[in-house]
């Protein structure tokens, strides 16, 4: 299995530690990449980790809690290969699109400070886009898609089924005036076709090989059907 699939996926993950002026902490949300991480690398694929600037990737420490635990994460926190790998990810200025099958973006809140604005993630989700490669983005980092634009020079988005954290899953965490946009308003006016599901339960949308999830709750179903494209 190992050596038919011989496919290689990118995460690209935030750098972005701060909750904007709140003086809070954030980062990524672990379960948003421990179950797909767990679903890729169960199949045989290989995964490179990148991030906006290298180095180590913030966890944001809420997701470290209790309540948010899962058999993903858990596995995570047992592993201290993987732990040491995402101390260590490479920076995205650094990473060659060519080199991989599909890139894969984890949320947290991380991204909407870091990589929203990055050139080199714009850069990257297009090339991605341009050759019909797998893009999987879930929760918070449909963000990420904000300045992207088509191969006509319009909104990436616009015209697109996608789904991510909602406005009422924004304010149910309490977050809404906290954040430099609502995520589900600014897809809206780039033009997407925005699918959303109850608060916090799973929801994945596929249009063409772009793949989203709602929530920490779709990171799984959204990766197996990234999979499933890769096959």
């Amino acid at each position: 299995m190992r050596q038919a699939m011989s496919k290689s996926i990118l995460f690209v993950m935030t750098s972005n530690d701060m909750l904007g002026d709140t003086g809070e902490k954030t980062g990524m949300w672990l379960e948003e990449f421990a179950a797909p991480f767990y679903v890729f690398t169960d199949a045989g694929i290989d995964i490179e980790l990148a991030s906006a600037k290298g180095g180590e990737v913030p966890i944001d420490p809420e997701s470290l809690e209790d309540d948010y635990q899962t058999d993903a994460t858990r596995r995570y926190l047992a592993d201290d290969d993987s732990q040491a790998r995402m101390k260590s990810t490479v920076p995205i200025e650094a990473v060659d699109a060519s080199r991989y099958d599909a890139v894969y973006y984890p949320g947290g809140h991380g991204p909407l400070w870091d990589l929203v604005e990055s050139a080199r993630s714009r850069d990257l989700i297009e090339a991605f886009a341009s050759t019909d490669k797998p893009l999987g983005i879930v929760c918070h980092a449909p963000a990420v898609l904000k300045n992207v634009r088509g191969t006509e020079g319009q909104p990436y988005v616009e015209g697109r089924s996608l789904t991510g954290f909602t406005n009422s899953e924004e304010r149910a965490m309490g977050l809404e005036d906290a954040v430099p946009f609502l995520l589900e308003d600014m897809l809206k006016e780039r033009g997407a076709r925005f699918e959303k599901a109850p608060d916090f339960e799973a929801n994945v949308v596929a249009d063409g090989k772009l793949v989203t999830g709602q929530n920490p709750a779709s990171s799984k179903g959204a990766a197996r059907e990234m999979l499933n494209m890769l096959h």
